[in-house]
């Protein structure tokens, strides 16, 4: 077994066929700053890179998978550079307004979402408590979903005059209707409607998430390491057929239409919604 420091953004740990990447800020509910972005993405790599490891686990420390991005946490660096790995869009940090968050969101969420959904081998999101807004992007691009009966999802950037998350799967992870509701409302979706609208492919007892996510992870790595890998191409292929790809693209765009005018018309890109007025407003 491997493992990675306690002190690291993201854990890292192979036992036998099964990788278990952890988001580890449990005190700011796994929000996700470019830190801890960066190490889910040397993460998804060395599990690619281990031959040993046939099926992957993304986990979060503590009570909440993740409560999305960091917008004010201690450890916020939206504004530093890091070495440019999911696209050719230059550095952001020495740059203005709508270019410089256009090239960081370019990198850091929709880049990084596209390629780790296209990791060859199975991927289970093991998702407890809060998985909001960019956590819902992390659970998304995970081949499946098992959700503890505590765990709920949520996007409500609607709030911010934002049309929804930048990895934009919501019209595929869900019935269009449902999809408008979740959005329009702001509300949270309990794991059990999360299964019942297809969203999640099971839901577990807290205190058996870990083991029941274990079992069928073991399960999946019986199977042979191509097929897992061509099956999961071959599903991947189809969402893109059914429009995924391009929407994606789409939305991305309206996203930061939405950003320059909150600039233009508030205080800030997000509308001047802070973490305790997201609180306030029922996040």
């Amino acid at each position: 077994m491997t493992a990675t420091p306690d002190d690291e953004p993201v854990h890292y740990a192979r036992q036998g066929p099964i990788a278990t990447v952890t988001m580890n800020r449990p005190d700011y509910r796994n929000a996700q700053n470019s830190a801890m972005t960066y190490a889910l993405d040397r993460a998804f790599y060395r599990a690619a890179d281990d031959g040993e490891v046939k099926v992957v686990v993304l986990a979060g420390a503590g009570r909440h998978f993740s409560a999305g991005h960091d917008i004010g946490s201690p450890q916020r660096d939206a504004h530093l550079p890091f070495e440019r790995r999911a696209g050719l869009w230059w550095d952001h940090s020495d740059k203005e307004g709508a270019e410089s968050r256009f090239a960081r969101e370019s990198e850091v969420y929709l880049g990084m979402c596209r390629r780790w959904r296209e990791l060859p081998k199975p991927v289970i999101a093991s998702v407890q408590g809060a998985c909001v807004a960019g956590g819902l992007m992390l659970a998304w691009i995970c081949d499946l979903i098992i959700a503890a009966d505590d765990a709920f999802f949520a996007d409500p950037v609607v709030r911010m005059g934002i049309p929804g998350v930048e990895y934009f799967a919501h019209p595929w992870v869900m019935p269009p209707r449902i999809a408008k509701e979740f959005l329009y409302t702001g509300d949270r979706m309990s794991a059990r409607r999360a299964y019942e609208v297809g969203m999640v492919n099971r839901v577990v007892p807290r205190d058996e998430l870990a083991a029941r996510t274990e079992e069928l992870a073991l399960r999946i790595a019986g199977m042979p390491r191509l097929g897992l890998a061509l099956a999961k191409r071959a599903v991947n292929q189809a969402e893109d057929l059914q429009g995924l790809h391009t929407g994606l693209d789409s939305v991305f765009g309206l996203h930061h239409l939405a950003h320059a005018h909150n600039a233009e018309t508030s205080r800030d890109a997000l509308g001047g919604m802070d973490i305790a007025r997201m609180k306030e407003a029922g996040s």
